[in-house]
């Protein structure tokens, strides 16, 4: 019993770590070559789980040599547009211009079912309004509405919106992130001064924002 305990623990640990490594796409993210890894790591660390008789070891060994294709694969399609064209295909597109490209839906097996649930979830619900549509390597499906349909913007009524300033967290659980004031080129003695100003101190701030116009958010510790 205690050895089937460990060695689950084991495999647990090397599998996230596996995964880790690999990186943080999610299942639905994944290209074909990840969407294989993944699996056969599945499939391997089930093995020692199953029959008792197998040593770890070699479970985790093949894991690891895995982890290691996958990592010199994803290297290769960095540097390398074939190379990455030959693992992942390319993208289709499957609505070009309004019109559906009914070739291009069968070359990639797709029906007009699967493209109209495809476009719900983009909530589109009338093929008229697309534009364009891409379906992505990965399974997604990309859309562009026509202009008459697209939602208006500020720029598109000319409407003076002044530029986003990111907010960076300055204090956290009482300490000062001085990466963070060096990014917002605020110097300690002028976080200082805020402080003084709202009469508190560091240790009594449970989080404090602050972005380059002074714009900041204080939320105290609870007592």
């Amino acid at each position: 019993m205690i050895s089937t305990v460990l060695r689950t623990i084991i495999l647990y640990i090397v599998v996230t770590l596996a995964i880790r490594l690999m990186g943080k796409r999610q299942i639905g993210d994944m290209q074909p070559n990840e969407l294989v890894i993944t699996l056969l790591i599945s499939e391997i660390a089930a093995i020692p789980l199953q029959d008792s008789q197998q040593p770890i070891s070699v479970g985790v060994a093949a894991i690891l040599v895995l982890v290691f294709i996958e990592i010199i694969i994803s290297i290769l399609s960095m540097k390398s547009f074939y190379i990455r064209r030959l693992l992942n295909g390319r993208s289709v597109v499957i609505i070009k211009n309004g019109t559906i490209d009914q070739n291009a839906m069968r070359n990639v097996r797709m029906t007009v079912i699967d493209l109209i649930e495809l476009l719900r979830d983009k909530d589109v619900f009338d093929i008229s309004d697309v534009a364009f549509a891409v379906l992505e390597v990965n399974g997604n499906l990309s859309v562009l509405l026509k202009k008459d349909i697209q939602p208006v913007t500020p720029k598109d009524i000319k409407l003076n919106v002044n530029e986003t300033k990111l907010p960076l967290p300055v204090i956290s659980d009482g300490k000062i992130i001085y990466q963070s004031l060096k990014s917002l080129q605020i110097t300690p003695q002028k976080l200082n001064k805020m402080l003084k100003h709202h009469k508190v101190s560091p240790k009594e701030i449970f989080l404090m924002t602050l972005d380059r116009d002074g714009n900041q958010t204080i939320i105290n510790k609870d007592c």
